[in-house]
């Protein structure tokens, strides 16, 4: 560690300070082929087409079982950009803000620019509207620019949950996501004179709409994904003996669109969609992946162009991730490992550029102190158990030791995420916590203000899955007496919480 650390020092002392490319996509699952494996055996879903993601990971830190803290965008996007968790941001809906609720805490960008960057944001980084006080102003050096999805109003003329943009159609107008790329390689063209100078680092922020619903992808990225070569998901039904708190009625998916309808879903345990509807959705959101990933590959091209490859740190993360019929659920809001599991990777030049895979158990709230230290500022403390009024610190860990030991002995041993139930008020909590071998959840009473802390002794369902023998999460087996143990040791971990699973 010492050795490492003594590395970055030299690498940030020889050169102009490292600038920072912070890219993030809306509701991608790790469903790439970098991520093969056993979370997404073949042939469930056809190659995916993703090759400028493909060829960031080949040169950085690629973070292969990494979890959000709360399955849906709002609470997930608060927790990473401030380090903290939704117990202590206090958002688990789309309407909270940290700064109202939890505390005054300092954000990713806003660290870097009371740190000297130039700080740029477009597209949705945190989540818009009130949950982040409409883009969090004093994160940025610059005026925050936002082209919503009203921008695709050209194309999308009624609410339909995919649509194949003809690209003649795109001659003279662009899609959101493309409009917010445009803006962020300008940027980086203007930064970049005081980046090579060392004058002013930059630290440039792009998050992508896509693929979230609706899958809106210009026609080119639907030819990727013939019709022929989507597969249904392997297990159209609920895990058996899963707790009904468990389940999401997909109420997102439900919510007006006209080509849905007709078939009346109801969003109850064990009803699913006709085939061709889940065919049609898949290829929509494999064609919006493919769709973000071109865009996301004009930005690292222009940092390219710039001459700054040698001096930019590249983050990318999805802020959760999506079933997409699995199960017979669709979207997130969910503690199923494929609402959960999503992508992250960093990339830090000199130090991860032949690529390094790790398979630890990692969390988003890890991001900010590894960019922190990856760009030699200042590092963040540990939390202590109430901070409140503490402005910068963090719940995570810094991911920097995974570079020079990817598979180490001594890092933490379990990762924890949780989703509210009863419409998002906070009566109930699934706390998970994940190893490497199960997933674990007990459904609780909660707690909310001035607590926010959960009853465990008030349960309304328990979970546990096998990852070894059942990585789809098809059979609970928290009710087996052959389990009994193994749920009592993973209760125990569970309510120690996170402090207890640190690196030791």
């Amino acid at each position: 560690m010492l050795r490492l650390t003594l590395l970055l020092l030299a690498i940030t002392a020889t050169r102009a300070r490292m600038n920072v490319l912070f890219l993030v996509s809306d509701d991608m699952r790790p469903e790439l082929t970098i991520f093969e494996g056993k979370d997404f055996p073949s042939p469930v879903h056809p190659p995916i087409h993703s090759p400028n993601l493909d060829a960031l990971a080949r040169k950085s830190l690629l973070l292969k079982r990494a979890h959000v803290q709360q399955a849906v965008c709002a609470p997930s996007r608060s927790s990473l950009l401030t380090g903290r968790r939704p117990d202590t941001t206090h958002v688990y809906d789309l309407q909270a803000y940290w700064r109202d609720v939890g505390g005054n805490f300092t954000t990713i960008p806003q660290y870097f620019k009371e740190h000297g960057y130039r700080t740029i944001g477009s597209g949705k980084i945190f989540h818009p509207g009130t949950a982040s006080g409409y883009n969090d102003p004093i994160s940025w050096t610059d005026p925050y620019f936002h082209v919503g999805k009203e921008a695709d109003n050209f194309v999308y003329k009624e609410k339909v949950t995919w649509l194949s943009v003809p690209m003649d159609l795109l001659k003279n107008n662009s899609l959101a996501d493309t409009q917010n790329a445009d803006y962020a390689v300008n940027m980086i063209r203007q930064a970049a004179p005081q980046a090579r100078s060392g004058e002013r680092p930059f630290f440039i922020a792009q998050g992508f709409f896509k693929p979230h619903l609706p899958f809106v992808a210009p026609q080119m990225f639907f030819d990727m994904y013939p019709e022929s070569s989507i597969s249904l998901p392997p297990n159209l039904y609920a895990p058996d003996k899963m707790p009904v708190i468990a389940w999401s009625n997909y109420s997102e998916l439900r919510s007006g669109y006209v080509d849905l309808e007709k078939f009346h879903i109801s969003g109850d345990i064990n009803t699913t969609l006709p085939n061709d509807v889940i065919l049609n959705l898949r290829r929509g959101y494999y064609s919006a992946l493919s769709y973000t990933d071109y865009e996301l590959g004009r930005l690292i091209q222009e940092v390219e162009n710039q001459g700054l490859a040698n001096n930019t740190i590249i983050s990318f993360w999805g802020d959760h991730g999506w079933q997409l019929g699995e199960h017979g659920e669709w979207c997130k809001h969910t503690n199923f490992e494929l609402a959960t599991h999503a992508p992250m990777m960093v990339h830090v030049p000199g130090l991860t550029d032949k690529g390094i895979v790790t398979e630890e158990l990692t969390e988003f709230v890890d991001l900010f102190p590894t960019l922190v230290e990856a760009a030699g500022l200042p590092p963040i403390n540990l939390c202590p158990e109430n901070s409140t009024n503490v402005l910068v610190c963090t719940e995570g860990t810094s991911l920097i030791p995974l570079i020079t030991n990817p598979a180490s002995p001594n890092w933490k041993k379990a990762v924890f995420s949780q989703y509210p139930r009863n419409e998002y008020n906070g009566d109930q909590m699934g706390y998970s916590i994940t190893t490497d071998h199960y997933r674990y959840t007990e459904w609780v009473k909660f707690n909310l203000q001035p607590e926010y802390k959960p009853d465990w002794t008030q349960v309304f369902g328990v979970e546990l899955y096998d990852h070894y023998g059942d990585p789809q999460e098809n059979k609970n087996l928290a009710y087996d007496s052959a389990y009994s143990a193994v749920v009592a040791q993973l209760s125990k971990q569970l309510h120690a919480g996170w402090r207890a699973a640190l690196p030791k």
